[in-house]
């Protein structure tokens, strides 16, 4: 079988920006869920699985550039150009804190164990907020060298990273005491840090070049060279052993992460390609593009062996549950009635 038969990826339409960024929550009691951040200052839930539109987190005023769910998929956050970071309700979308900040908010994360929320942006000021005391003022960790562009949580929520758009190289800081504790180097800015599911590897893109780095000893381990600007990769999170990655060439490509080489090449996006995301299960992963549309293909069930597509294995989400979400969320008639033309 040809390894690089086309794919037809599923559509998912309704922002009316460029898409920004993804994220999919691990996999919950009722399965999991992918949410997306854009321009159009309007995150969005989905079913992770289907793909299915669930409902729209209203209340920004500015271009949403970072978004993300909590381990248990209950709360959202989001990051805005309205100088602001949002908690919301992931179950009836309401708006439960907003954090005000000085700038843009690039980048936000929820720590593993949910009790934090990590903030950065133009401020160059990276921000931890209790949970348990929303009310409290944030904890300032240190004073980054540039606009910060993203930012994670690794080691069980006792490090934690960021990167800057405007010099290279990722930093790790040590959370008790806010000190430094590595820098991983790069030429260019890091426009995307990923760590894998099972912790052990840290994924980034820097100019045309996609890294690995080991998460606990910070040893670089495979570097490849793309073959456009990439804004964005993310490894298979159950074996590992490929990876996507999509850029300015509009093209999203899946490549051998051991040895480099190109299994596919999927052409649909009409703009390029800003942020890829592997779903917690790994047998699909979704783009998010300039043309405002999420696109979400199927790599198949996950098995060392290379087998046809099937849907066997997928984690389902009943009607009941996605009914539950749906449920309570403060959606117009008139952006409903648009979700349902367009699908």
């Amino acid at each position: 079988m040809d390894k690089k038969r086309v794919a037809v990826p599923l559509v998912c339409h309704g922002h009316s920006r460029p898409v920004v960024d993804l994220f999919y929550s691990p996999v919950t009691p009722d399965g999991f869920f992918l949410i997306s951040a854009s321009k159009d200052s309007s995150p969005m839930l989905r079913n992770g699985d289907t793909g299915d539109w669930i409902g729209t987190f209203e209340g920004h005023k500015g271009a949403v550039w970072s978004c993300c769910l909590d381990t248990n998929a209950l709360r959202a956050a989001s990051g805005s150009a309205d100088f602001s970071a949002k908690i919301w309700d992931a179950l009836t979308g309401d708006e439960l804190y907003s954090f005000a900040h000085k700038h843009i908010v690039r980048a936000c994360g929820f720590s593993e164990d949910t009790n934090f929320l990590l903030t950065g942006g133009v401020e160059k000021v990276l921000r931890i907020y209790d949970m348990n005391r929303p009310d409290a003022p944030p904890r300032e960790v240190a004073k980054t060298p540039g606009s910060v562009r993203a930012v994670t949580w690794l080691h069980s929520d006792q490090t934690i990273l960021s990167s800057c758009t405007d010099s290279g190289g990722v930093r790790l800081w040590d959370v008790r005491t806010g000190d430094i504790v590595r820098t991983l180097e790069t030429k260019s800015p890091v426009t995307s840090a990923e760590v894998s599911q099972d912790g052990r590897y840290i994924t980034t893109c820097d100019g045309s070049s996609v890294k690995f780095w080991d998460a606990n000893h910070f040893g670089l381990v495979k570097s490849y060279n793309m073959p456009c600007t990439v804004e964005s990769a993310s490894l298979e999170p159950k074996y590992g052993f490929k990876y996507v990655a999509g850029g300015e060439d509009m093209w999203i490509r899946v490549f051998d992460f051991h040895t480099g080489e190109e299994l596919a090449c999927n052409k649909g996006h009409h703009g390029p390609v800003h942020c890829v995301r592997f779903t917690p299960t790994g047998e699909s992963y979704a783009s998010g593009s300039e043309d405002g549309t999420i696109r979400i293909w199927q790599t198949g069930p996950l098995t060392n062996d290379d087998v046809d597509m099937t849907t066997n294995g997928k984690v389902k989400v009943s009607s009941e549950e996605v009914s539950r979400k749906i449920e309570g969320f403060q959606i117009s008639d008139e952006r409903k009635t648009k979700e349902e033309e367009d699908l």
